[in-house]
């Protein structure tokens, strides 16, 4: 080996085996022309003394070698990019059905979470219409009770002895006659709203404004009223505050320009929709003195 051996630009590069085999046809058909040629020549030619080097066996199978590692080589570069490409497929479709699920996901609970508001608002509603039918029943009660201490108050009154056998008759506010036929129908219905809310332009079931309810109350006795409350202070003929009787309207402001109105209920008392603070209320005429009154009975 010669001392520049080692360093690679003074090495011989390596033949394909392509090469080789051509080299190999091309010294074959050579020898197989100079063959012919001397068969073909005179007798007394003097025999080719010229020698040619054949490739040598082993030569050839080098070079199938060669074909056999570039041929495996590139077989496994296909194959690798084969994988790789099935690789990036199975990584996409990994990150879609991820994408996929965290959606499906996210849909589910808003969906639950919908689900429970809808039931805690379905809960909140039943307790307030239990809580309303409670406060409706207390206020029945109530007014049943109302009714039987005043039937049983006026059937009471009248004359009683005193010290000296003489007899003295009394009344007041407090031992008022109970309505009875239209009037007791106004009454008995405006007190069955106390507790409920106002709204302005309110007409019921559980909310009013202060002429709605006497409207509503009115059309128990079958007798329709106007809607608005001026409307209604006008109409039928005007009572003075002491001479009040269950049924009575009353107003506040001028009777043709009132702003407010309520219903008599006897006692010294009258129910209204007074505000959205108070709703429907039963008061004493001093709470909020009225402006004066009218009979419609």
């Amino acid at each position: 080996m010669s001392h520049t051996a080692h360093i690679p630009s003074h090495r011989k590069p390596r033949r394909s085996a392509s090469k080789l085999a051509l080299r190999a046809g091309v010294a074959g058909g050579v020898l197989g022309t100079i063959a012919v040629a001397g068969a073909a020549g005179p007798a007394n030619a003097e025999p080719v003394t010229e020698t040619i080097e054949m490739p040598t066996l082993g030569s050839l199978e080098n070079g199938a070698g060669l074909a056999s590692a570039v041929a495996a080589s590139a077989e496994a570069s296909h194959q690798e990019a084969l994988d790789q490409s099935l690789q990036t497929q199975e990584n996409a479709a990994l990150q879609k059905a991820a994408k996929e699920a965290r959606t499906a996901r996210a849909e589910a609970d808003r969906k639950a979470a919908a689900e429970r508001a809808e039931k805690a608002r379905l809960k909140a509603e039943q307790e307030r219409e239990e809580q309303e039918a409670q406060e409706r029943a207390s206020r029945d009660r109530a007014r049943t009770q109302l009714s039987t201490t005043s039937s049983g108050s006026s059937s009471d009154g009248g004359s009683s002895s005193s010290s000296d056998g003489g007899s003295s008759t009394g009344s007041d506010e407090s031992t008022t006659q109970a309505p009875s036929g239209s009037a007791a129908a106004i009454v008995a219905f405006a007190r069955a709203q106390v507790g409920d809310s106002y709204v302005t332009g309110g007409t019921g079931p559980n909310s009013w404004d202060c002429s709605g309810l006497v409207q509503a109350a009115y059309r128990q006795a079958g007798i329709d009223l106007p809607r608005i409350s001026y409307q209604q202070s006008s109409m039928g003929s005007s009572v003075s505050l002491s001479n009040l009787q269950p049924g009575d309207i009353l107003y506040w402001g001028s009777r043709s320009g009132s702003y407010h109105v309520a219903i008599y209920v006897g006692g010294g008392k009258y129910v209204g929709a007074q505000n959205s603070s108070t709703g429907v209320v039963e008061r004493s005429l001093d709470w909020d003195t009225p402006s004066g009154a009218v009979r419609i009975l």
